[in-house]
């Protein structure tokens, strides 16, 4: 008991336990300001893999429209509905159902 006391009577004991309860607590860097910017980095890592994949596709594909005529018409009919002059065009639409 005694050693607790003189432990707690101990100024250089007392500075070390404030400044480690004020970083871990009430500092600007605090351990849930630490947490919270960890899992935003996380987040946006995240982020960064998918739009560099989808980047090297749209790169992939366009490389593939601009070398390959045969794509490119594929392309121009599938998505802008461009027919050649004496042909139709049919555009199916599913119908949605209906929840009863």
């Amino acid at each position: 008991m005694k050693r607790a006391v003189d432990l707690l009577k101990n100024k250089f004991f007392l500075v070390t336990v404030v400044f480690i309860v004020w970083m871990l607590f009430f500092d600007k860097n605090d351990l849930y300001s630490q947490y919270e910017q960890r899992q935003q980095l996380n987040k946006l890592e995240q982020e960064r893999d998918f739009y560099t994949k989808e980047t090297a596709q749209v790169s992939k594909e366009l490389d593939e429209l601009t070398s390959n005529p045969a794509k490119l018409e594929k392309f121009a009919r599938e998505r802008y509905l461009m027919k050649k002059a004496n042909e139709d065009v049919f555009v199916i639409v599913k119908e949605k159902k209906k929840e009863e």
